[in-house]
């Protein structure tokens, strides 16, 4: 039978590897390894649900990092949602940009869906 305090240490040691790795891809912005991670992660938290009160004092740095990077995803998801919403703004108006007259009188014009942008000096 495998000794569990020592197995917890195994899985806790990997954890902390992987949240690091995690940690990087999220400020690389490698969002694609975060999948892979994930499910990493979650296997190897699977594996302290039979940890022991006393164990508690080794998971808690763990879960600072866990926290960490949970603020980080939310922040990359914030970004990516930014980004979403200003391209669909650009492609509106692509589609009619809505001006006002001097009255104060909204107007829409259409646009022609070619869409290019020229920069003049």
């Amino acid at each position: 039978m495998t000794d569990t305090p020592h197995k917890h240490d195994v899985i806790l040691a990997a954890l902390n590897a992987l949240l690091d790795q995690e940690r990087q891809a999220l400020l690389d912005g490698n969002l694609e390894a975060i999948g892979p991670m994930l499910e990493q992660k979650t296997a190897l938290i699977s594996g302290l649900d039979d940890a022991t009160p006393d164990e508690a004092e080794n998971i808690r740095p763990l879960q600072l990092k866990l926290r960490r990077n949970q603020e980080l995803f939310d922040q990359a998801l914030a970004g990516i949602r930014n980004v979403a919403n200003r391209l669909g703004d650009m492609r509106q108006v692509r589609r009619s940009m809505d001006v006002y007259d001097a009255k104060g009188n909204r107007a829409s014009i259409g646009g022609d869906g070619a869409g290019s942008f020229e920069k003049r000096a």
